[in-house]
């Protein structure tokens, strides 16, 4: 008997119920109970392992409290597949990202800045680690100053 692999939409909407309910600092525990399940079906659901139906979707936005238009923003379509459309870039390392607790906590910490220069210059900082570049300037005085977007 050969396994089957959790639909990329299934995934999808998996992954979406679980950045919303990381983003209330929710439990799986907390979730199934609210819904009347296990926690391991909560994360069968989150893995995209086992579909979850049109009444449980919309019972898990009104806990998560978002729209159910929520979970299937930037889902994979069939459209792609039609002769003469093109498949849009996927935006899903994105959304794995949001739904780790680092990303979750990032996330978080990032929208707390307001300014809009150390914000860039925090992006910049990001860029320039990702990409293994060492920072130009060492001195005590350029430390205080953003660097050169």
């Amino acid at each position: 008997m050969s396994t089957k692999t959790p639909d990329s939409v299934d995934r999808h909407v998996g992954s979406r119920v679980r950045v919303r309910r990381l983003m209330l600092g929710m439990s799986q525990e907390k979730l199934g109970e609210a819904l009347g399940l296990t926690f391991q079906q909560v994360q069968k659901y989150e893995q995209g392992t086992n579909r979850v139906g049109a009444s449980r979707i919309q019972q898990i936005c009104e806990i998560l409290q978002n729209p159910i238009s929520f979970l299937f923003e930037g889902s994979p379509t069939a459209i792609s597949k039609v002769e003469g459309l093109k498949e849009a870039p996927s935006p899903a390392y994105v959304y794995d990202f949001l739904a780790t607790s680092q990303g979750l906590a990032l996330t978080r910490a990032f929208t707390r800045i307001t300014e809009p220069k150390l914000r860039r210059s925090i992006v910049t900082l990001v860029e320039r680690i990702a990409s293994r570049e060492a920072p130009e300037r060492t001195s005590a005085a350029s430390a205080n100053s953003p660097p050169p977007i």
